[in-house]
């Protein structure tokens, strides 16, 4: 159990691969081999899509099909936060907390991080190009520049053809 003094990390978490390698890799080098005395409180965060802002992009009509975005999104976030359980169950770490949060990755992120006065913050990497980032606009990177902790990066290892 976590004491008091305990640091907290908070693990931003999503439907990629990226994100589970990026929980993986924090479990692995962060908490193996400490069950009983885990180095940090364990706060993982998944931020769920306001279907509204997705609709928004959509137009006119889209009002009917608002709560099967919302139900889809639901969907997705309870398959998420039920991986998250697993992984941290397969490595044998069982003090954590999930939280699911409407709206932007970004700034949940970020509140996250302010909430639980979180030291270090974890997010993946998807590994867009230039192009696509510009346009999405990139969760780590803004955490990076926005985040009022130390912000790591989980990288997957690019694959050997």
């Amino acid at each position: 159990m976590a004491t008091a003094e305990t640091q907290t990390m908070v693990v931003g978490i999503d439907d990629s691969e990226q994100s589970t390698y990026a929980l993986q890799w924090t479990l692995d080098h962060f908490f193996a081999n400490s069950t009983v005395n885990p180095p940090f409180k364990l706060v993982i965060v998944h931020a769920r899509p306001s279907p509204s802002a997705v609709i928004g992009l959509a137009g006119p009509g889209a009002v009917e099909v608002l709560p099967h975005v919302d139900s889809d999104f639901k969907k997705i976030a309870a398959r998420v936060v039920e991986e998250a359980k697993e992984i941290c169950s397969s490595k044998s770490v069982h003090d954590f907390v999930v939280e699911v949060v409407e709206g932007d990755a970004r700034n949940i992120l970020c509140e996250a991080v302010e909430k639980h006065h979180a030291s270090i913050l974890v997010v993946g990497s998807h590994g867009y190009g230039a192009i696509k980032r510009a346009v999405l606009g990139s969760v780590s990177d803004y955490c990076a520049h926005h985040a009022h902790c130390t912000v790591m990066i989980v990288k997957r290892p690019k694959t050997k053809h």
